[in-house]
């Protein structure tokens, strides 16, 4: 098969044959037909993950086809059209029996822990817990737009942000996931401040739904959170930090009324991951703090269902599409902020 295969972190993948993957017993192989380009994956190609190990295909979000079963799948057979959570849950552990798999302790991750969607093949494991059947009527595209970022968001916002009509909801960062954010947070019926740096992912945040959007420019993080307070009426009810750096992080928790709820999607890495956050005010004003990490494959069908419904348009949030010769440059955009507003996806 064909796939963008990284040889030296930081350096530029390229596209070359490789063996195609073996099918798990428990899982599948599926041929590609679309897969996100996500900053996930960048932080996986400049070596930021631990569990990669070279040469490495990455790609996590992804739509196809199933081509071969392993013997011990039970719901699945080629020819079915499948999304999968990034996370690949074990589906038997203690995590996994609660409902919990988006935090499955053996969980596997294509694109991370194993060759990934990149490519005109990929492999998933334990096929019965995490594929997703692709409701008929969606296009690959809009499938794979689903990806880690927005169901992500979708679960951020409807789980731990818990977001009610009339909210005010504050999103910083206005990537991928904090575009889906905005959508989602629209859809629930908040009123939704957007904040990013760049005129650009601005943009594509009002054109998402945001009824507000900000230039935090070199503010402070008090001087942004002065802005969405002073936007919100007093502050957001609901604060997502999409972007994973220790100036959204402590934003987002100081952009809060009293008794809201921060929601951390974006990852703080290297030294930035034990960033220190207000816990003066988390303690004085009960706030509360969340992670959120994907979402399990039963809690897809809510979201599923708000699309058909036409409450949630996922395909609008897809800024282009690319073939897996163009892969490698979308994947190096991403180290570059506001170079290319909305989702990359790459159609093989």
């Amino acid at each position: 098969m064909r796939a963008l295969v990284v040889e030296e972190f930081g350096a530029v993948p390229v596209v070359r044959e490789v063996p195609d993957p073996a099918c798990p017993d428990d899982g599948v192989v599926v041929r590609v037909a679309a897969t996100g380009v996500c900053r996930s994956d960048w932080h996986a190609w400049q070596g930021h993950d631990d569990g990669v190990r070279l040469p490495h295909v990455p790609g996590h979000e992804l739509a196809g086809t199933v081509v071969s079963v392993g013997p011990r799948v039970r719901d699945w057979t080629p020819g079915d059209v499948v999304t999968v959570p990034f996370v690949c849950a074990c589906g038997t552990c203690a995590t996994c029996r609660a409902g919990e798999q988006q935090v499955c302790p053996h969980q596997t991750q294509p694109g991370f822990t194993h060759w990934g969607s990149f490519a005109e093949l990929v492999a998933l494991d334990h096929a019965d817990t995490n594929l997703v059947r692709v409701p008929e009527g969606m296009t690959p595209v809009e499938a794979a737009s689903l990806g880690c970022r927005f169901a992500t968001a979708y679960r951020a916002l409807t789980v731990h942000g818990r977001v009610r009509a009339g909210d005010e909801v504050v999103v910083l960062g206005c990537g991928g996931v904090g575009l889906s954010a905005v959508m989602v947070a629209v859809s629930l019926g908040a009123h939704v401040v957007a904040v990013d740096p760049s005129a650009a992912a601005r943009e594509a945040a009002l054109a998402a739904g945001a009824h507000v959007v900000l230039d935090p420019g070199a503010g402070t993080p008090d001087d942004v959170s002065a802005q969405v307070r002073a936007t919100t009426d007093g502050g957001a009810h609901v604060s997502v930090d999409a972007l994973g750096s220790p100036a959204t992080a402590q934003a987002g928790v100081l952009a809060l009324r009293r008794r809201g709820r921060h929601v951390q999607v974006g990852l703080l890495l290297g030294g930035d991951a034990a960033t220190a956050l207000p816990m003066d005010r988390v303690v004085a004003h009960e706030l509360e703090v969340h992670g959120s990490h994907g979402m399990a494959a039963h809690e897809y069908p809510a979201m599923l269902a708000a699309i058909a419904e036409g409450r949630l348009d996922p395909g609008r949030l897809v800024g282009r599409t690319v073939g897996l010769d163009g892969a490698a440059a979308a994947l190096a955009e991403l180290g570059r902020p506001g170079a290319h507003a909305g989702m990359t996806v790459v159609v093989l």
